[in-house]
């Protein structure tokens, strides 16, 4: 089984995948009399094909043993999908190049608390992955009309690994 080392989920790494979410002070500005610090545009959601719209959903993931076994990766051809952890546990966030229309060879993320996703659309991603505990998750994603899901199965799986502390 070919190996990979979770790193950790920082913006630059992540950015040829799409957004990573987090509260950070440059993207911040005050409202409801200063009561409130809203961080602002966080993530570019895209929609598109027939019939699309915006949905926002909360998904309950159990957690996966580690090493995980990556089989399968899927992509959302009319839309991004992002996730943000509804808790302060991490969990892993599995991404691959496109080559040619097919997943490339796979990266695999580390979150820290705060952190969350957004795939950009056409993106190949493995499935929610949430480790150590049940999580909730709050997701923003299309909805509407046609096919929004492809799935690759690869031929050799690979074997994801926490890094060494």
């Amino acid at each position: 089984m070919r190996k990979i080392i979770a790193e950790p989920l920082t913006k630059d790494a992540f950015a040829p995948f799409g957004d990573v979410i987090e509260a950070e002070e440059g993207t911040s500005f005050p409202i409801n009399n200063g009561k409130t610090q809203r961080f602002h545009d966080l993530a570019k959601v895209e929609v598109g094909g027939e019939n699309a719209r915006v949905m926002v959903s909360i998904a309950r993931g159990q957690p996966y043993d580690l090493p995980l076994t990556l089989n399968m990766v899927e992509r959302h051809p009319l839309g991004s999908q992002a996730f943000m952890p509804l808790t302060s546990s991490p969990f892993l966030v599995i991404v691959c190049p496109d080559e040619s229309g097919r997943p490339g060879v796979p990266r695999a993320f580390i979150t820290k608390p705060g952190q969350g996703v957004n795939y950009a659309r056409n993106t190949w991603h493995g499935v929610l992955t949430p480790i150590g505990e049940e999580q909730d998750f709050l997701i923003v994603d299309r909805g509407g009309e046609g096919n929004n899901l492809e799935e690759f199965f690869f031929p050799e799986p690979y074997e994801i690994h926490l890094p060494e502390r």
